[in-house]
């Protein structure tokens, strides 16, 4: 426990970046409203989570809290919904360090009868609302094949290995980003692209895209999967490697299933962590810079 003095000065010192980050919120709101996107909002407390291999869920009782708003926002997609993001608490068990925290902000938004280019597009924009950026011309979008065959020296999307690709992800090609502007990494290896769609000509590409700014990951994005029996599918391979880890492996989402077998339209979307944009635009380098409140 803090010594309450040293409590009170660390929080007024906080004050001009959280005032930084209430005006962070108003800028996105006001594009996403000009943009004609609603507003909506999701439960946090969920009978089960979005099954994905390596994201653990904080349970609540007999029920967990969510890791992310995806599935009940798809929900809304496959009943008309057209354009419609959220900004709101998200959880995941045991992720602690300087870029994660296991309570933190998400903003996502889903837009039907688009695909990950069209999220490409709207997230370059979202991005030139900050000056800061100084956008003056296109961000590059650089693919996982090119990037990983220059600064890794093999090509997952022909023969995936995932520890492999973590590792090399994290040790050589994040590093070779650039710092000086923001990047989007595009065309993951389909093992690696949880809720995306396959590259059409291209059964191992996924259309999956993430936003790097000064070398950190921002967002992550997909050209989403509609088709009910290839999710199915997805979640079943991951609940057996899940198994196969020791790790938790969650009821699959039927209701989320019986909505892709309605019909859910073919469709773009994005998660951006906003306690990260924070960071970045306040030039700092941890979540502690940030955040008023972390768990110890």
């Amino acid at each position: 426990m803090r010594s309450p003095h040293l409590e009170r000065a660390r929080l007024q010192g906080l004050q001009p970046v959280l005032q930084l980050r209430s005006r962070i919120l108003t800028v996105i709101r006001t594009w996403f409203a000009q943009q004609g996107f609603i507003e909506v909002e999701t439960p946090v407390r969920l009978p089960t989570p979005a099954l994905e291999l390596h994201i653990d869920a904080e349970p609540s009782g007999n029920a967990f809290l969510r890791t992310s708003p995806e599935l009940h926002m798809k929900r809304l997609l496959a009943a008309g919904y057209d354009r419609i993001f959220q900004i709101g608490p998200c959880f995941r068990k045991g992720e602690r360090g300087d870029r994660h925290n296991p309570e933190y902000t998400m903003l996502e938004w889903y837009r039907a009868n688009a695909d990950y280019q069209d999220i490409m597009n709207d997230t370059e924009s979202l991005l030139r609302q900050f000056e800061i950026f100084n956008l003056k011309s296109n961000i590059p979008r650089l693919t996982v094949e090119e990037l990983f065959l220059k600064h890794a020296g093999w090509n997952p999307v022909v023969a995936y290995d995932a520890e492999r690709f973590e590792h090399d992800l994290v040790s050589k090609v994040e590093p070779a980003l650039p710092r000086d502007k923001p990047v989007f990494v595009m065309d993951y290896p389909v093992s690696a692209a949880a809720l995306s769609r396959r590259k059409p000509g291209r059964e191992t590409v996924a259309e999956r895209f993430e936003l790097y700014i000064n070398g950190v990951e921002i967002a992550n994005a997909f050209s989403e999967l509609t088709d009910p029996v290839e999710q199915r599918l997805r979640f079943e391979t991951w609940a057996r490697e899940r198994k196969v880890l020791g790790a938790p492996v969650y009821p699959l989402d039927e209701d989320f299933l019986a909505a892709l077998e309605t019909g859910m339209p073919p469709s773009g979307g994005i998660a951006l962590g906003i306690d990260r944009l924070v960071m970045v635009l306040a030039d700092k380098t941890s979540l502690d810079n940030v955040m008023a409140f972390r768990e110890h």
